[in-house]
């Protein structure tokens, strides 16, 4: 019988620059400064995973994600994947303000169990939903040339939902929006204010998008996470469903929204919440009526995998913003799921399917 124990955690820093600035209501990046990690088995079967921090909208940054790591890294070394549940938890209690860390270990844990089982990652959710699926494409915050000439790249490539980061300035985000309505009238929006806007604003922005005939098929976040108040009133106001994304960081937020019916979506991101958090949000989310969205931060198709293999495990993901590794300027990912157009395509192999270099020189190891 295998050894399912784990033998060693290693982890290094990866710099993915982007092919255009990534700027959103409260920050910007040019690089995503994620981390990848690799759990090694007794029985040399081997899971990945990533920490995609992102300090503007998490508060996560790398040199935290890196030192939690080493700490939580010597919680696992020793233990059977069979326990991956109270490994979670037991990582949870450790750092509850570092889910981007607990997410990479998570993922990779998840991968060994599958890879050690032979079945790929979305069986072990249950299959339920295994098929292409299609994803948005986010335009970031820039000049409306900026913006129209994105617009007409991801076009011509076959994109048609428009995920438009709002939230610095009404006017000028109703322009741009209105630019790309004009240009490629057969495209959807959703607007994406990361917390930018202020109630007043909100509604102006939806009256400006009326008023020229653009099809806005959602609002995610345009207020600060705690105003659950402003997100309901929006909802209400705009007859505009609206997902809570940063309102929603922990199960307890979750419930917190949907006894306030302060949102129609919820936007699940393994980066918030640690993996099998994410599964309790979604399905809790789903028992309550709401609808999902999926998302991620600035991530590799490697924890991007790990999100679209809970897309094809369970029903009900109605929105996908799986689209990160499409705006990297490299892909540091062999195999796993691939992209044809808008279109994830569904992999076939054990775990997550796919495999990364590590470079010897970065590495960090925690062994018994």
């Amino acid at each position: 019988m295998k050894d399912n124990s784990i033998a060693e955690v290693t982890f290094w820093p990866i710099d993915i620059p982007l092919t255009d600035p990534f700027v959103v209501a409260t920050g910007a990046r040019v690089v995503a400064e994620n981390i990848f990690v690799r759990i090694t088995l007794q029985s040399g079967v081997c899971g990945f995973g990533e920490a995609a921090p992102f300090p503007e909208v998490g508060g996560e940054d790398r040199p935290s994600c890196l030192d939690t790591l080493t700490l939580l890294a010597k919680l696992l070394v020793g233990h059977s994947i069979q326990n991956y549940r109270q490994m979670a938890q037991q990582m949870a209690d450790q750092a509850p303000e570092q889910p981007a860390a607990r997410c990479a270990l998570e993922t990779a844990l998840l991968d060994a169990c599958c890879r050690a089982a032979d079945i790929p990652m979305w069986q072990f959710w249950g299959g339920a939903d295994v098929r292409p699926r299609e994803t948005d494409i986010t335009i970031p915050i820039g000049t409306a040339d900026d913006t129209l000439a994105l617009a007409r790249h991801w076009h011509q490539k076959g994109f048609r939902l428009f995920k438009m980061k709002v939230g610095k300035d009404v006017d000028e985000d109703i322009r741009r929006v209105e630019a790309v309505h004009n240009t490629l009238p057969d495209v959807a929006f959703i607007g994406d204010g990361n917390q930018g806007f202020s109630r007043e604003e909100c509604l102006a922005f939806v009256d400006g998008i009326r008023r020229f005939g653009g099809k806005l098929l959602l609002l995610e976040q345009p207020v600060e996470r705690d105003d659950l108040e402003s997100l309901a009133h929006i909802r209400r106001t705009t007859g505009i469903p609206v997902a809570a994304d940063e309102s929603v960081r922990s199960l307890a937020d979750a419930r917190t929204v949907v006894g306030q019916q302060a949102a129609d979506y919820i936007n699940i991101k393994i980066m918030k919440t640690g993996v099998l958090e994410a599964k309790e949000i979604a399905s809790f989310a789903l028992k309550s009526g709401l609808k999902l969205m999926i998302g991620g931060m600035i991530e590799s198709r490697l924890a991007m995998g790990c999100s679209f293999g809970l897309v094809l495990g369970i029903k009900g993901f109605e929105v996908l913003d799986l689209d990160t590794p499409l705006l990297l300027a490299t892909d540091p990912v062999m195999e796993g799921y691939h992209y044809t157009g808008a279109h994830l395509q569904p992999w076939a192999t054990a775990g997550l399917g796919l495999a990364v270099n590590a470079p010897s020189y970065r590495q960090t190891t925690i062994g018994a």
